[in-house]
């Protein structure tokens, strides 16, 4: 009985080692990465200067023609994320801060994520690589209910969101294998699909009276002399509860409501995402409106 102990604890302390080694490793990897995607260009940027910052899920992602901003003199680039909700937001536009960007301006699609106060599985997963290199990072995780396993767990993170920074993500990290997240300027163009879905129902969704990410957005903003610009982009014809957008107007009368400056199916990749041509006619209308350009 006891050498079958002596072994266990042998066992025990010997996939702790591995655990801290192996976490170390793909640690470090990440923190060499630089070119494969948005978030981890901006935790392991430097100082920058930015006149537009856009900031969202795909609404935002597929929405603002970053490059269109830059052919007017304004130096932007489009860091929506598909899948992303305001969590991830108002954490990228936090580590921006921390590493001492500049930005004149913020622009963030505010609308049917103001519905969801909980963070993406899926985006949020990315930022755990860095939880014990930035004060920020832990920060926003410390609330959530597997923050103790994320952050005192050695490699335990990297196990649990294997599909998103396992061994095949980091693999790919360390050769530096580039994806078109960054390609653009951030910006990810749609084409018009012939089976599209062009129906949506939304009249269950309601906007959170008080979303604290939202609200932590525009307290970032008005802290560091940002101008901080929220709206609500396009949806297509067929969307059953279109009083949504109402909703969040009482509940936030400084987020404007850009719905149905495009709402014609042929500008439309699906019901709630424009394709390349639509998201033009909306980008030139935000450059007019709030730029003059």
């Amino acid at each position: 009985m006891k050498k079958f102990l002596v072994y266990l604890v042998k066992i025990i302390l010997m996939t702790a080692v591995i655990a801290f080694i192996l976490d170390g490793l793909y640690t470090t990897v990440y923190m060499q990465s630089k070119d494969r995607g948005k978030i981890e260009t901006v935790v392991t940027s430097k100082a920058a200067k930015y006149d537009v910052i856009i900031l969202g899920s795909s609404r935002a992602n597929n929405h603002f023609v970053a490059q269109m901003f830059q052919d007017k003199g304004l130096k932007t680039f489009n860091y929506g994320m598909s899948a992303a909700h305001l969590f991830e937001a108002s954490l990228m536009l936090k580590l921006m801060i921390e590493r001492k960007w500049v930005i004149k301006n913020v622009i963030v699609e505010a609308d049917l994520n103001l519905s969801i106060e909980h963070k993406s599985e899926a985006i949020s997963a990315k930022f755990l690589p860095y939880i014990h290199n930035s004060v920020t990072i832990r920060n926003q995780f410390e609330d959530q209910e597997d923050f103790k396993e994320m952050n005192y767990l050695p490699f335990y993170r990297y196990i649990k969101y294997d599909s998103k920074i396992g061994f095949r993500e980091m693999f790919f990290t360390g050769f530096h294998k580039k994806t078109n997240a960054l390609d653009n300027l951030g910006y990810y163009p749609l084409e018009k699909h012939k089976n599209g879905n062009m129906k949506n129902n939304i009249v269950n969704l309601n906007p959170l009276p008080h979303n604290k990410y939202y609200e932590e957005i525009k307290k970032i903003c008005k802290d560091n002399n940002i101008n901080f610009i929220a709206v609500m982009t396009p949806m297509c014809e067929n969307v059953v509860g279109m009083d949504y957008f109402n909703k969040v107007k009482k509940a936030y009368p400084e987020i404007h409501n850009y719905e149905n400056v495009v709402i014609e199916d042929k500008y439309f990749s699906s019901c709630g995402h424009m394709n390349d041509a639509g998201a033009k006619i909306f980008t030139a209308r935000i450059l007019k409106d709030f730029f003059n350009k």
